[in-house]
This record gives C-alpha cells, sequence and structure tokens, in this order.
C-alpha cells in the first residue's frame, strides 16, 4: 500500500503541465501587449505567431514621455499548480534581459517577477516558483515570494532602462 500512494504521489507531481505550447494553428486571442503608453510613454510592443510556428514578442521600446517599457499578457482560467514548483519555458531571445512575471488573480495589482538574461539561441529556461518576488510597479514588496498554489496570468517584460529594439520568440511554457 505504501508503494503504490508513494508511486501515485510520484505520477502526481511528475506529470508536467503545459500552459502554452505555440505551433502555426495556436489561438493567441488571450495574449495581450500593455506598453508604457498607459503611462504616456511611446515604447511599441507586439505580439504574432511568426513564420516558424513560435509566440513572437516583438518592438521597440522607447525612453521618450518617461516611458520605458513593454509587455506581453497571457490570462486564462484559474490553474491550481500547487503540486509543481518550476516553469520551463523554451525561447529564443535577443540576448538582452526580460522578465518572467506571475499573477495569481488578475485582480491583483501586483504580479510575482524574476528576470532573466538570453543567449540569442534556443535555449530552456528555468525558473522556481520560490525565485518570483512580489513587485508592484517595479518596487519590489514586503509580501512572501509566490506560494505556488494557483495561477491565472503570465507576462513578459522588457524593461532595461534603455531605448530597444527587442525580439523574443517563445515555444513552449510548461510546469513542472
Amino acid at each position: 500500500m505504501k508503494f503504490i500512494i508513494l508511486f501515485s504521489f510520484y505520477l502526481i507531481t511528475q506529470t508536467p503541465m503545459t500552459l502554452f505550447d505555440f505551433n502555426s494553428k495556436s489561438d493567441i486571442s488571450n495574449w495581450r501587449t500593455v506598453d508604457d503608453v498607459v503611462m504616456g510613454g511611446r515604447s511599441n510592443g507586439n505580439f504574432k505567431i511568426n513564420d516558424a510556428g513560435y509566440g513572437l514578442f516583438y518592438g521597440e521600446v522607447s525612453l521618450e514621455n518617461n516611458g520605458g517599457f513593454s509587455m506581453v499578457q497571457y490570462h486564462f482560467e484559474t490553474k491550481k499548480v500547487n503540486t509543481f514548483s518550476k516553469v520551463c519555458i523554451r525561447l529564443k531571445g535577443d540576448g538582452k534581459s526580460y522578465q518572467f512575471r506571475v499573477k495569481t488573480n488578475t485582480s491583483d495589482n501586483h504580479s510575482y517577477v524574476t528576470p532573466f538574461n538570453t543567449s540569442g539561441d534556443w535555449e530552456t529556461i528555468e525558473i522556481p516558483f520560490k525565485t518570483l518576488s512580489p513587485a508592484f510597479r517595479g518596487r519590489k514588496l514586503n509580501i512572501p515570494n509566490y506560494d505556488g498554489s494557483q495561477m491565472e496570468m503570465l507576462a513578459f517584460l522588457i524593461g532595461n532602462k534603455k531605448a530597444e529594439s527587442f525580439s523574443l520568440e517563445i515555444d513552449s511554457i510548461i510546469l513542472k
């Protein structure tokens, strides 16, 4: 009996959950860009499925009018994620730094955030839940890090305090 319980627990915790797996027919209607124009800035981010079938977040970050960021968000129905411990993202960046963000509820003001660097090659970025720290408008908050209980939104943001073009291809986002 003990073996069956342990084996069942192993299967539950080891089966990955795919949050999004891009292909040429992917429905990206729940993905939307949010730029600093909401605060008067002039950045311009876009999101589409490229010819190779990957999600492509691309555009220009501008520092005009106190701007400086572009973000793409993916909203989805509440997912209980307490049996997982990390996010694994297969992507190809442009050598720039980005942020990965999670919200437990879309109505929350804060997100749980961690920065990551891209190499310019295809790679898998692994982000342990415990490294996602709470932030609101770029300021860290004095509340606990992401507890890994549930998720309703994820996002990618670029805001490196400089004007720059950017391009981030995303193949898949999986919880393990």
